[in-house]
């Protein structure tokens, strides 16, 4: 597959699982993608740029190590996201990235992190947590936050301000993963 034709696959790409899933695997068979696959997820002003970051979350699911090459150009242009069905699978991709550095423990992606893309990541969430986003991109944070937390000391305590903050004017979703999060960090 080439990147016009993944330029096409994406342009007839529907929300279905199944879709998504079908075209990540095109990518997971020809990785040499991922890297048009992240510039064109990162024209955050086209609409298409939604449906490469659903085939990045699909990808990353499947073979997370496939992304940590790009890991630097990830972390710093995550940022600049700001269309909502764009940040959810860019925050569960996060998600991923700091389980496999923290839970799993990771050895590929500990030597591919750097403190900077550490940063980003934290700086993002934060931003993902604060903003008007969904719940879902601010659950996805939340965990990052925490896992975050084990590396960066001042994370925690600023992540339960946050939390007790905005608890009363979050969705039962947001509340639930709220009282998860500062009973674990408790």
């Amino acid at each position: 597959m080439k990147s016009s034709a993944l330029y096409q696959g994406l342009n007839q790409l529907t929300h279905s699982r199944h879709h998504r899933k079908e075209m990540a695997l095109m990518v997971l068979e020809n990785p040499k993608l991922i890297a048009s696959l992240l510039k064109i997820a990162f024209q955050d002003d086209a609409p298409i740029s939604s449906k490469a970051c659903w085939v990045l979350e699909f990808v990353a699911k499947d073979r997370l190590d496939l992304l940590l090459p790009y890991l630097s150009i990830f972390t710093r242009q995550i940022g600049s996201v700001h269309r909502d069905a764009s940040i959810r699978p860019l925050a569960k991709i996060c998600e991923y990235f700091t389980k496999s550095y923290f839970v799993e423990n990771d050895i590929a992606t500990r030597n591919a992190f750097t403190n900077e893309d550490l940063e980003q990541i934290t700086k993002v969430c934060f931003d993902w947590l604060i903003g008007e986003h969904k719940v879902a991109a601010k659950a996805y944070s939340m965990t990052c936050l925490l896992l975050l937390g084990q590396k960066f000391k001042w994370i925690h305590p600023e992540l339960r301000l946050v939390l007790e903050q905005n608890y009363h004017r979050g969705s039962a979703a947001y509340q639930a993963r709220a009282r998860q999060i500062l009973a674990k960090i408790s």
